[in-house]
């Protein structure tokens, strides 16, 4: 029983899994990206994470540890000139495996295994989403200095102020539509008292004009 033993051996002796890890390895570092198996990805994330956070340290010591596994002096110029630098603020987790699916002829999890800080697309895309989200996320500061609160008390009380000016404007509008409505009132009660004025008086003035009718008549026939 093999409870509790994580190590793959990939199916193979140790001299050819450590040839395999050693090549993929350079692979990994030359080309920044490459297509293998899911389980061969994950020992070989083991194997050459620690190599990578050895570069940092650019001595003559580390250069030689780092050739002892990769057997190649290419790949070692490649990690210390140009890798190390990529991910020198990095504290670890140099790469990434991306998953695409099983291969068709004995239908293994097949993915790609490259370094995180040579995946620009990725990068640009993660930008992007900070600053939106930063956007959305941005509230309106409000000024506490003296200058600012002694400006906002200006104007409270400058609103004050204008509030009753348009209430006196409004009052002598009110003041004027009042006096036409008392003059129309006033208008209307005048026609209904000479409406109401007694018969008698109408009779009166009838009687006094057909007098003067006779007297015109008398002085014509004269």
């Amino acid at each position: 029983m093999r409870h509790g033993k994580k190590f793959n051996h990939l199916g193979r002796k140790t001299a050819h899994r450590k040839a395999m890890l050693a090549n993929m390895a350079t692979s990994l570092i030359i080309h920044k990206r490459i297509k293998t198996t899911v389980a061969k990805a994950k020992a070989l994330r083991l194997y050459v994470e620690p190599l990578i956070t050895k570069s940092k340290n650019d001595t003559t010591h580390s250069r030689r540890v780092v050739f002892s596994y990769l057997k190649d002096k290419y790949a070692v110029t490649e990690l210390f000139r140009e890798v190390s630098t990529k991910i020198a603020n990095r504290p670890g987790g140099y790469t990434r495996i991306l998953r695409t699916g099983n291969r068709l002829g004995d239908n293994a999890e097949m993915c790609i295994i490259e370094l995180v800080d040579y995946n620009e697309n990725l990068l640009t895309v993660k930008e992007t989403k900070a600053k939106s989200t930063r956007r959305r996320k941005s509230k309106k500061k409000v000024d506490e200095t003296p200058n600012a609160a002694v400006e906002t008390a200006i104007e409270d009380v400058k609103v004050e102020e204008k509030a009753p000016a348009k209430k006196e404007e409004k009052a002598p509008a009110k003041k004027a539509e009042k006096k036409v409505a008392e003059k129309k009132s006033e208008a209307k009660e005048e026609k209904k008292a000479e409406e109401k004025k007694p018969k008698a008086e109408k009779k009166a003035t009838k009687k006094e004009d057909d007098a003067t009718d006779d007297k015109k008549s008398e002085e014509e026939t004269k």
